[in-house]
């Protein structure tokens, strides 16, 4: 079998909150508990797997591959809820997307600070 990624762990202050988050503006299904984690499931299989910590939160980057139509629903959903957004992940280019590669892709952070990210095509594709 090659190696493939099957979750990564998601630090929050509030667990419930993060996921509920995450699977709303990602219009994901909704988050199911397993052990200490809520498993939010993306349709590569990945999971976000968003545990509480009473600990400070260490801000992580995650980047999600999506095409034009759920682009445009997501970005929705960001303005929506009057998000900042960005075209960079420095945060420099607020307000706006950008279109790497022949795509689009825009940056947003969720409520511990996690940098999130959404593109169309894969950098250096």
């Amino acid at each position: 079998m090659a190696v493939q990624l099957n979750h990564t762990i998601v630090e929050a202050r509030d667990r419930e909150e993060t996921a509920k988050f995450l699977t709303d503006v990602l219009g994901l299904p909704d988050a199911v508990p397993y052990g200490p984690f809520l498993v939010v499931q993306t349709s590569n299989e990945v999971s976000l797997d968003v545990i509480g910590t009473d600990e400070p939160v260490h801000p992580q980057h995650y980047a999600f591959l999506v095409d034009d139509e759920e682009f445009d629903r997501i970005f929705e959903r960001i303005t929506a809820r009057s998000l900042d957004y960005w075209a960079d992940p420095y945060g420099r280019e607020p307000g706006r997307i950008n279109h790497n590669d022949g795509g689009r892709g825009v940056y947003w952070n969720d409520p511990n600070g996690h940098r999130l990210e959404i593109i169309t095509k894969p950098y250096g594709g």
